[in-house]
């Protein structure tokens, strides 16, 4: 029996795009009466609805294969370009977290953005990133992945600048803008040079003739080379990394979902790729080492911020990374349970700064302080969220790392003990995020902190459950089937990585009798992880250099020469001109007879000619 929920799951990004076309109704420009507030409550029920189809549709297809859809697109040159849809519980589980977590931000920004007029545009964009991503999820194809992405990275230029008339907003969002469309060239590259090899953009198919292929090591090398880069960008690694800092300007109800899902698309693709990574030992060394150095660096830079959101975005890259190197090493396992657990702690962790953010009117971790006895339910639900994204039993993160870890051993002992230092290291920088906030004694910017509005409250609270209640979730699936593992000596090494960070931090900024803020002995060390290795000062040194060399020579050239010739021609036809009109005399049928008479003369000549 064919069940409706199933056969009608390609609707789910068509809700969202019926909320995003009905806002435009409530533009400011537009509609002036009702203010834009309608806009927000039509996308909130459509992202209700889709949430709903999503959960019928999981509970039918749970336990069952996958399914397959396929429509016709477009037959040219030989080409057959259909758009293939894949139905399993996996991918209609990652649609329930897209939709859910759009759910929570929406009613999130109803309160975070309450006086704000740009709320047509606001929740339009919103939901074309739910759309876009519900779509991905369910896409089978390569080519239509790489078209919903390309979608996606200019969603992420109009939302980062909403507020375009802020100087800094603008800059984020075009820098953000640049920097994922260097990452989606070499992957277009990669989707093209892909199909004359495989023959197909379908991942089931591409991952079948991945098993069977005797492919040429070089050829598949730079194919899976230039894939990689694509989702390095969409996931902000190194050296692409810079564009999610920038985002940071943005409101931060779209940082929540930015940083949680959004941020994950590029995750999805390299997941789905995999097979064909698998290929290239080269391609995977190349990509356990970004994902390593990502991992590493940015979490270094993550304790350095002073900047409470660009703190917790840089942990995202870093969290990113964790799962390049589970991908990298052929853990497809690990890396869905490490981007659900990601995407719950991460998204809880930025709607308890946002609560502070909303009344307080500052991101400075140094103006802030003192809060445990003003906003109690904002700081238990950032601890509830730091022990959801570390390795902390029974969480969703320790499951996820725990996976990984015990597999790494076996693989690169190496990356095993990189991954305990990046844990503990997490777990140290975001109990900083807490003790500057929390700890301490009230300052100026925060003597008369309340908690927020409910609108802000509940949806914090309800992922803070959900984060709760992961054991249970990864139990029901099937991820979870032995507990006694929590004894193990994988998990008492996790945990104790987890503590350590914990500890000391706690120590440093919860204990009032250390200085704040705390700098290290070596200025030069400290500015160097504070300005993010001088990545931006690299750039425009080389990169933006370069290009702007070339600019300039090619400006002077099209001044000075392209220009130049087309002047002098005019200059020279405007000067005959003047010289040429002192030899005429203003008798016009005089000139067309002359004229007529030489034409006469030269088709009597060709005509002799030709006899």
């Amino acid at each position: 029996m064919i069940n409706n929920w199933l056969d009608t799951i390609w609707l789910i990004p068509c809700y969202s795009l019926l909320g995003a076309a009905l806002s435009v109704i409530w533009f400011p420009g537009i509609t002036r009466k009702t203010g834009p507030r309608p806009a927000g409550y039509i996308n909130i029920l459509m992202t209700f609805f889709s949430f709903i189809h999503a959960i019928a549709a999981l509970n039918e297809a749970w336990g069952q294969p996958a399914r397959s859809l396929s429509f016709p697109w477009l037959s040219v040159g030989g080409l057959n370009f259909t758009l293939d849809l894949e139905i399993s519980p996996i991918t209609i589980s990652a649609i329930v977290l897209i939709t859910g977590i759009n759910f929570l931000a929406q009613i999130y920004a109803v309160g975070y953005m309450e006086m704000d007029w740009g709320w047509g545009r606001f929740f339009a964009l919103l939901a074309l990133f739910e759309s876009g991503m519900c779509g991905l999820a369910l896409c089978n194809s390569l080519f239509f992945s790489y078209v919903i992405l390309e979608v996606l990275t200019l969603g992420t230029y109009l939302l980062v600048g909403i507020w375009y008339n802020q100087s800094l907003v603008v800059t984020g969002a075009r820098d953000a803008f640049l920097t994922k469309r260097v990452g989606d060239l070499f992957l277009l590259v990669g989707v093209v040079g892909l199909l004359p090899l495989a023959g197909t953009w379908n991942f089931t198919e591409l991952a079948e003739w991945a098993s069977t292929t005797d492919v040429n090591p070089n050829v598949i090398t730079l194919v899976t080379l230039a894939l990689l880069v694509g989702p390095m960008g969409k996931c902000a690694q190194f050296p692409l990394h810079l564009w999610l800092d920038e985002a940071m300007e943005g409101p931060l109800p779209s940082t929540i979902l930015r940083n949680t899902v959004i941020v994950a698309t590029g995750a999805w693709v390299l997941v789905k790729l995999q097979p064909i990574f698998a290929l290239s030992h080269l391609t995977q060394q190349v990509m356990i080492a970004v994902g390593a150095s990502t991992a590493l660096g940015t979490v270094l830079i993550a304790i350095a911020q002073i900047d409470v959101k660009r703190s917790l975005s840089y942990l995202t890259s870093a969290y990113m990374g964790i799962i390049f190197i589970a991908v990298g090493v052929g853990e497809i396992h690990s890396a869905y349970v490490l981007i659900l657990a990601h995407a719950l702690a991460i998204g809880l962790l930025l709607m308890a700064v946002g609560s502070i953010i909303s009344n307080n009117v500052s991101q400075d971790l140094t103006a802030l302080g003192g809060l445990w006895s003003r906003r109690p339910i904002s700081g238990l639900c950032f601890l509830v969220g730091i022990l959801g994204l570390i390795a902390f039993p029974p969480l969703g993160g320790f499951w996820a790392m725990l996976d990984l870890i015990s597999h790494l051993w076996e693989k690169n002992a190496a990356l095993a003990e990189l991954l305990l230092l990046i844990n503990g290291l997490i777990a140290f920088s975001l109990m900083r995020v807490f003790g500057l906030i929390w700890g301490g004694k009230p300052k100026q910017m925060t003597e008369r902190s309340v908690e927020p509005l409910w609108l802000i409250v509940l949806p914090m609270t309800i992922l803070a459950g959900l984060v709760l209640h992961t054991p249970q979730l990864l139990a029901s699936w099937g991820i979870i089937t032995d507990w006694s593992v929590l004894l193990s000596p994988d998990a008492l090494l996790l945990v104790g990585s987890s503590t350590i960070g914990l500890a000391t931090s706690g120590y440093l900024y919860l204990n009032e009798k250390i200085n704040k803020p705390i700098q290290l002995p070596w200025l030069d060390l400290q500015n160097f992880f504070a300005f993010d290795f001088y990545t931006a000062k690299l750039y425009k040194a080389t990169i933006v250099g370069l290009v702007d060399s070339i600019s300039h020579r090619m400006y002077w050239f099209d001044r000075f020469f392209v220009d130049g010739v087309g002047n002098f021609f005019g200059l020279a036809t405007l000067f005959s001109g003047q010289n040429l009109r002192y030899s005429t005399f203003g008798q016009l049928q005089l000139y067309t007879l002359t004229i007529m008479i030489g034409i006469g003369i030269l088709l009597l000549l060709l005509f002799n000619r030709t006899l």
